[in-house]
């Protein structure tokens, strides 16, 4: 049958004890992190174990699901746990539901250290039945999915905060996945990283020094120091292994940004940073996952004035907002935040293929008119700037990436 089937096995865990020796307890919360999944639970059963020596016992336990099942078993003298998740998809596709399972119970039980196991079945008798390779599906929004298929996995890990993953396919080569959300790939990350970096770095005049929070994979990084003017970069990544996987595989996209002797790396939480420095940039470059993930905090009006007190004269934030079209609730909201903070908030998109859809960015500044830069006065910048070889990025493009479709300017009219 064609299903999907994800395993983990945990160790170290730093959950409540309870939920490692509680019967109750772990069944109330498998119970409603499947419901949350949106998968439907048809029976459960539920067993512990005694004590040893004064050590609580653990848990074993199922949920029979519609379609299929969850189980769960504890070692809380261990401090592991192992977890089995499959779903059907004959009639439908539940890959995302059981991928957002998944994720929901491995941060539950707040690993030290995950090994994460995804087998695509199917029938094998079937013509070609694994020649495609694994389709994994995003949702744009809850009626709304797209996907690619992946010939094989790089590497499959669960950082402190988050799942990591490396996928390649012949169309996209390799791409980075995080917690369920395709990030940036070899053969398309010029659509987003030039479309982040440029247009905001050529309005500037001279832009010398610039801060980017996120952005571990170095595409930002790699497009900002082809503007000769820049002195220093510094990289805020909360996640070291994000930078680990992409030194070890992405370099297609950073190609040796992330160690050149101008960028600073620091790892650390982007709000915290952002908080405590007395540092100036002319450029501040939100690189962030969406915002149901860690990220959520970043995307906040007290963050974003936080950012603007990291801004020298004449400085600029730019960012990416989501989906007009999928997602215009969250894309309104964030242009609203930014209205609330700046004088001047210049919305702008483009269509981005490993996103699935047009996708909306900013540029915030008190000064900084990016939309008003003329063709010529682009192309002059680029000129004296010897930046040559843009794959997306242009003269033209320029003033076309803020010409903006009726339906988005409604949504993000102040």
């Amino acid at each position: 049958m064609q299903g999907l089937h994800l395993t983990a096995d945990l160790y170290r865990c730093a959950c409540l004890p309870e939920l490692m020796s509680d019967a109750v307890v772990l069944a109330t919360l498998c119970r409603s992190r499947t419901l949350n999944a949106g998968l439907s639970l048809v029976g459960e059963k539920w067993h512990s174990f005694p004590g040893h020596e004064g050590q609580p016992g653990g848990v074993t336990g199922m949920l029979l699901l519609a379609e299929s099942h969850v189980a769960v078993h504890t070692w809380p003298e261990r401090g592991g746990v192992t977890l089995d998740v499959y779903v059907c998809n004959v009639t439908s596709d539940n890959s995302g539901k059981a991928e957002h399972l998944m994720h929901a119970l491995v941060e539950a039980f707040k690993p030290g250290q995950a090994q994460l196991e995804r087998l695509q079945r199917g029938d094998l008798a079937a013509p070609g039945a694994n020649e495609a390779g694994e389709l994994l599906l995003e949702a744009l929004n809850p009626n709304s999915v797209y996907g690619f298929r992946f010939a094989r996995r790089l590497d499959s890990r669960r950082s402190h905060y988050q799942d990591i993953e490396v996928l390649e396919s012949r169309d996209l080569g390799r791409t980075l996945r995080i917690d369920g959300h395709f990030m940036t790939s070899e053969a398309d990350e010029f659509f987003y990283h030039e479309a982040l970096t440029h247009p905001v770095a050529i309005a500037h005049p001279a832009p010398r020094r610039a801060l980017v929070i996120g952005g571990g994979d170095g595409g930002t990084v790699e497009e900002l120091l082809k503007h000769p003017s820049i002195r220093e970069v510094t990289l805020v990544e909360i996640d070291a292994e994000v930078i680990d996987v992409a030194r070890a595989y992405l370099q297609e996209i950073h190609r040796g940004a992330l160690d050149d002797a101008r960028v600073k790396v620091r790892f650390e939480d982007g709000a915290a940073f952002v908080a405590e420095t007395r540092e100036k940039f002319d450029l501040v470059l939100l690189d962030l996952t969406d915002p149901e993930t860690l990220a959520g905090p970043l995307y906040t009006k007290n963050f974003f004035a936080q950012c603007k007190r990291t801004l020298a004269p004449g400085g600029a934030m730019t960012l990416h907002l989501g989906s007009p079209f999928h997602d215009p609730g969250r894309v309104r909201g964030l242009a609203a935040n930014l209205n609330a903070v700046f004088v001047q908030v210049h919305c702008y998109g483009l269509h981005v293929p490993l996103y699935g859809a047009y996708w909306g960015f900013a540029v915030a500044s008190d000064t900084l008119w990016p939309a008003a830069l003329p063709p010529l006065e682009v192309r002059q910048r680029l000129d004296e700037r010897g930046i040559s070889g843009l794959r997306y990025y242009n003269a033209e493009i320029h003033g076309a990436l803020f010409a903006l479709p009726g339906f988005y300017r409604d949504l993000v009219r102040h």
